[in-house]
């Protein structure tokens, strides 16, 4: 017991040194100057983000730029954008809901940033498939000094979300059914067995295929029945918006700590939310066939501005709307949006919310599993087919053993201080490699002033950095340098 003790120890120290001291107010602060020098790109590309919904352009290889985005939302949107939020306004006040927004539009320039980082040094694996991300960009783009800060980056990856937030997904899916629909939980557990092994040992093409089908249905649902509670009190939202600004700069203070608990519940729960500059997200946006990197990363941006400006505002406004909200009460933020849809829509709306969260659930277990394929393709060179098999077996095996054992994430304790690594090995590598960043949105911007429709990448301009051309391939290539002439 005292090893167990040691090691619980050990990842508090870890947390508060990570989530506990700066790591939030530093995510805020460069990504402020992140958008000042990158000349306020995820304004100025807002309405070209949308354009991914319009091309399924996969290229000789990869996914397509609208799966792509598809697989982050579905990975950044979960039970967080549910009960996180509620736990958000619950403690700082509707203030909170305003800072979330402000943390979700100065994190989309650093999801521009992360992901094009994510493109430019992406890599072609021995099946044909694009992977990186922060580990490959750290690695390829700080140089062989910085391995180390690679591999911390690529094992943190592989604990958290593959080991610890499996176990959490398997739980909160198995806890619900049981609570709503009375199913056992073993029940939900051989059936996330079934349905997660089918999807995981399809890879990231078959994770792809199921995102484009789940993450709409998901989304439709949730936005819808928030919409229906809007459209009920419609003459009350101007008062609530307005309770909302005035609340978050401590005009009107409801709970206790005025203005600083808002700014601190709104931008946390705003950043656990949406997970800019935690580097997860570039994961997936290497995996995307793309013209240029800054078209991927202006295409992954608009994932956080779903999450939490599109997701996080559907709860915030179901809860403040309903009339069930009580200043500085201590309750369970999934009780919270239950309540508010009962008190709106009646008793059958309970049962949706819990449908929604086994999407939400399904989502995030195919976003989470792949974080681990890719951190083992980085990790391990030889018998990389081995080594992932082993690990779908492990992610199957966890997923059963936290929807099973109600207090079997009490085991994973370790997840939420190690993303916290996560994030501060991925912003020391930001914060060096944005000069390369800029050097992409200004060539992106340039292209675009000059009358090119869409930007084309490359390669051979870049040739003293260290990037893979063949996962850029010779067609792109070929097709920049003859529009060049």
């Amino acid at each position: 017991m005292e090893y167990i003790e040691y090691i619980e120890s050990f990842f508090a120290l870890v947390g508060d040194l990570t989530w506990g001291w700066a790591l939030v107010p530093m995510l805020i602060i460069f990504g402020l100057l992140f958008t000042i020098v990158g000349r306020f790109a995820q304004f100025t590309y807002f309405k070209r983000m949308f354009r991914v919904f319009k091309t399924d352009e996969v290229g000789d290889d990869g996914i397509s730029a609208r799966q792509a985005l598809l697989v982050s939302i579905g990975g950044r949107v979960g039970g967080g954008n549910i009960a996180g939020v509620a736990v958000a306004i619950s403690l700082g006040g509707p203030g909170a809901v305003f800072w979330m927004w402000v943390v979700a539009l100065i994190g989309m320039m650093t999801s521009i940033v992360e992901c094009s980082l994510a493109q430019l040094y992406k890599r072609r694996d021995n099946d044909g498939n694009f992977r990186g991300g922060p580990a490959t960009y750290i690695l390829h783009g700080l140089g062989k000094d910085y391995r180390w800060l690679a591999v911390i980056y690529a094992i943190a990856l592989l604990l958290s979300f593959s080991i610890g937030f499996i176990a959490f997904q398997g739980n909160t899916v198995a806890g619900s059914a049981l609570e709503s629909f009375g199913i056992d939980r073993w029940i939900s557990g051989a059936v996330l067995v079934i349905a997660g092994g089918f999807i995981v040992f399809g890879g990231i093409q078959r994770i792809a295929k199921v995102a484009d089908v789940v993450i709409p249905v998901m989304a439709l649902i949730y936005i819808g029945m928030a919409l229906i509670i809007i459209v009920l009190n419609i003459a009350d939202l101007p008062a609530l918006m307005a309770m909302i600004v005035k609340n978050a700069f401590g005009i009107e203070s409801v709970v206790g700590g005025g203005i600083g608990v808002a700014i601190e519940q709104g931008m946390k729960r705003g950043l656990f939310s949406n997970e800019a500059g935690l580097g997860s997200a570039p994961n997936i946006a290497a995996t995307a066939y793309a013209t240029h990197p800054v078209s991927q990363g202006i295409s992954q941006s608009l994932s956080v501005f779903i999450d939490t400006i599109v997701v996080c505002s559907a709860t915030a406004f179901m809860i403040l709307l309903s009339g069930v909200y009580q200043p500085g009460a201590e309750v369970d933020g999934i009780v919270l949006a239950q309540q508010a849809l009962t008190a709106q829509l009646g008793n059958w709306s309970q049962y949706v919310l819990t449908i929604s969260l086994l999407l939400f659930a399904l989502s995030s277990i195919m976003y989470n599993y792949y974080m681990g394929e890719n951190a083992i393709n980085f990790l391990v060179k030889k018998n990389t087919k081995t080594a992932t098999f082993v690990l779908r077996v492990v992610v199957i095996a966890i997923l059963f053993l936290g929807a099973v054992a109600p207090a079997a994430t009490t085991v994973f304790f370790f997840a939420d201080p190690l993303m916290g690594v996560l994030a501060l090995a991925n912003l020391l590598a930001l914060i060096m490699l944005f000069p390369r960043a800029k050097r992409l949105l200004d060539d992106f911007a340039r292209q675009l002033k000059s009358g090119v429709k869409e930007p084309l990448f490359d390669a051979q301009e870049y040739e003293k950095l260290d990037l893979d051309l063949s996962a850029w391939g010779k067609k792109a290539v070929k097709e920049a340098l003859e529009q060049k002439q």
